[in-house]
């Protein structure tokens, strides 16, 4: 592909000819024969952009989920509209996301049935770790004895009793590239690669497992955390770590300490990270991978609900760099919204969904939210440059680049170019 008359971020122009690689970058081009051409007119040109932490089959399945988040029912009496009137899917289940407990308090299964049909409904936690299973449901997995019908999300134990059901795989992938993401890394515990090899992605497409760990404040182990990190880097395996409060925070520093680090190590979200731990991240050289849009999507509840000495831990990001920590952004695609460009806008205002202001101190700039989605899995916190040898995947942006860095906005998208070839326009 020979992309013309683009305009690169520092506002330079200049034509791009593209295969896997970017192979020219000059003034003017002339069209080989047979060559595809996409005329940028004067549109800002951009590597395309990688989201570092996504789980894609729960974010395809949420495409037929029902949402029952504290924007999307309320309340008690909108959680039990939403899942009486639902339709069961093809697996018979009623299948339900993003419950907070600012709908109708802590959930278990007493609750749930008091709530739902007599059909089998799971209700998923909006942290993704804990789904709620109603009576019907448990009985359907041979766990009716189950207390609470409270399960998390990484026991196989009852997951694998599940029918597996077909998720809308291309339409997400549509959807991502139509927000200009030409790569993703997924996040899920224990996914087997092979299971998406075959999949309608087409997004380069990288797996964090089997190195990736989610942690539970009521189950560390700071011994057993040292020796599963130490067994992962035995076999040449990075380690990504889920770390959504300090005391996880806290416990994953001393085990990457006592274990060693691999150069390619992760904490993944830190969504809380208290100021003495600032010197241990620095201190460890591990990748810290975060999601700022969370302050625009749940910032109001986290105001309310975190005393407010402790709001300045909240999804930090200035703080980070300044250390020297290295950072990438991520959406967490669907525990948070997918939009990079909401995730951008979220770091460089901080403000929540009623406009206030949260960790104003860790405000960026425009351009460097935009960068920290632009490094490749390998290396998230290298942004890539549209120079020969570099990956040729492109996003073309309706605009000047002052326009795209003042709105950052996902509608400004008007070409993703993924391995020189066009997958939205």
């Amino acid at each position: 592909m020979l992309i013309q008359r683009a305009t690169l971020l520092d506002g330079t122009r200049a034509d791009i000819r593209v295969h896997d690689r970017i192979h020219i970058v000059a003034e003017t081009l002339v069209p080989e024969p047979g060559e595809t051409v996409l005329d940028a007119a004067g549109a800002t040109v951009i590597p395309g952009l990688h989201d570092h932490h996504v789980h894609l089959h729960a974010a395809a399945a949420a495409f037929d989920s029902v949402r029952v988040g504290p924007a999307d029912v309320g309340d008690r009496a909108g959680l039990m509209q939403a899942l009486t009137t639902a339709t069961p899917g093809d697996d018979g289940w009623i299948r339900a996301v993003g419950y907070h407990e600012a709908v109708a308090g802590p959930l278990d299964r007493g609750l749930l049935d008091d709530l739902t049909p007599s059909v089998p409904v799971r209700v998923q936690h909006r942290s993704g770790v804990l789904w709620t299973v109603n009576s019907p449901g448990l009985a359907r997995l041979g766990r009716s004895a189950h207390p609470d019908g409270r399960l998390r999300s990484a026991d196989p134990g009852w997951s694998a009793e599940l029918e597996r059901r077909e998720v809308p795989l291309a339409e997400l992938s549509r959807q991502l590239a139509g927000f200009g993401v030409t790569g993703i890394t997924d996040a899920t515990p224990d996914l087997e690669a092979d299971t998406l090899a075959e999949s309608d992605i087409v997004q380069r497409l990288h797996v964090l497992a089997p190195g990736k760990r989610i942690l539970h404040d009521d189950a560390l182990d700071l011994d057993e955390l040292v020796a599963w990190i130490a067994g992962r880097h035995g076999s040449g395996v990075p380690v990504a770590v889920h770390c959504v409060t300090a005391a996880q925070l806290v416990v994953t520093i001393a085990a990457l300490r006592t274990a060693g680090v691999h150069h390619r190590d992760r904490v993944e979200h830190a969504a809380v990270v208290p100021d003495d731990c600032i010197q241990g991240l620095a201190d460890l050289g591990v990748t810290v991978v975060t999601q700022p849009n969370f302050v625009a999507e749940r910032g109001d509840e986290y105001l309310a609900d975190v005393p407010a000495g402790e709001h300045h831990e909240l999804w930090r990001v200035a703080t980070l760099l300044t250390a020297g920590i290295n950072v990438a952004f991520s959406t967490d695609t669907p525990f948070g919204a997918g939009d990079p460009w909401a995730a951008m806008r979220g770091a460089v205002d901080r403000r929540t969904p009623s406009g206030a202001e949260l960790g104003a101190d860790e405000c960026i700039d425009a351009a460097t939210a935009l960068a920290l989605f632009q490094g490749t899995a390998e290396h998230p916190t290298t942004p890539r440059t549209i120079t020969p040898g570099q990956p040729g995947d492109l996003c073309v942006l309706d605009g000047s680049p002052r326009a795209v860095l003042a709105e950052l906005d996902r509608d400004r998208v008007a070409a993703t170019i993924i391995g020189g070839k066009a997958v939205s326009r």
